[in-house]
């Protein structure tokens, strides 16, 4: 737990200083280095305690890590609160939950806590690796046509706000321009690749996807194995007929994957 650095040092003004030698300085007057005539040896005798108030260097640097992670912390409460669409939101529904929980893993690349943490000097653990999620869903249209449809997460948060999907004024649907589509009523189907996956249609197993960033196939098949790094989860929702999340844990940095923060 990050304590808050002016309980550990009451008393001392070190908010204001970003090193060590900034807060020996502040210490020696003019008149000081007058009779001194060396800054180092000015600095020498504040840092022993003959001169202002003392503090020493490893404690001011404590205090300025405890600083450091406690501005980080905040820092990333407030771009998550604000960049994450399901920040904030009331989800009841099953699916709008699962969604939620995978939102930040399907736009790991661009401003995660882990990716912005790695340009600090923290180590952090416990992050989870780059995943991207497949949904499936099965649902009625407006024409009270029976339609279906694989939609690439990752890549949908790309060209969509989802704020409205996590709000119920929208609902999630398959479309023939976007992922893979079919409409049971006029039996029209759509394949399309994403900027994650490629589809293979012609192929024994029935429909596949393969991951463009570690080349691993996804089966989609409920009665097999969905792959190597692969989980499938169905969802029971009252928003569709039928749904099932598919999601793929990639084994090295993602690339195509990453989606950028809405604003």
């Amino acid at each position: 737990k990050i304590e808050d650095d002016s309980c550990i040092f009451a008393g001392e003004p070190v908010e204001e200083f970003r090193a060590y030698e900034d807060f020996l300085d502040s210490q020696i007057k003019p008149l000081d280095l007058l009779y001194l005539e060396d800054q180092e040896l000015a600095r020498q005798l504040v840092e022993l305690g003959h001169k202002g108030s003392s503090l020493e260097r490893e404690e001011f640097e404590t205090s300025f890590c405890v600083r450091f992670l406690r501005d980080i912390s905040n820092c990333l409460n407030v771009v998550f609160s604000r960049k994450l669409a399901s920040i904030g939101k009331e989800l009841k529904d099953n699916f709008l939950r699962a969604l939620a929980e995978r939102e930040e893993a399907n736009r790991s690349g661009e401003m995660t806590v882990s990716t912005l943490l790695q340009h600090s000097i923290c180590y952090v653990m416990g992050f989870p690796q780059n995943s991207s999620s497949i949904i499936f869903i099965r649902v009625q249209n407006s024409h009270e046509q029976e339609i279906s449809g694989y939609i690439d997460y990752s890549h949908q948060l790309k060209f969509e706000d989802f704020k409205p999907y996590f709000s119920r004024k929208k609902r999630l649907m398959p479309k023939p321009t976007e992922g893979n589509f079919y409409n049971w009523g006029t039996q029209v189907a759509k394949h399309n690749a994403s900027s994650n996956y490629e589809v293979f249609t012609e192929n024994p197993r029935g429909l596949l996807f393969n991951c463009k960033n570690d080349r691993k196939i996804l089966n989609v098949d409920p009665e097999a194995t969905p792959g190597d790094s692969s989980i499938r989860t169905p969802v029971q929702c009252d928003l569709y007929v039928h749904v099932v999340i598919y999601d793929h844990v990639t084994r090295k940095p993602a690339t195509s994957s990453c989606a950028p923060l809405s604003n």
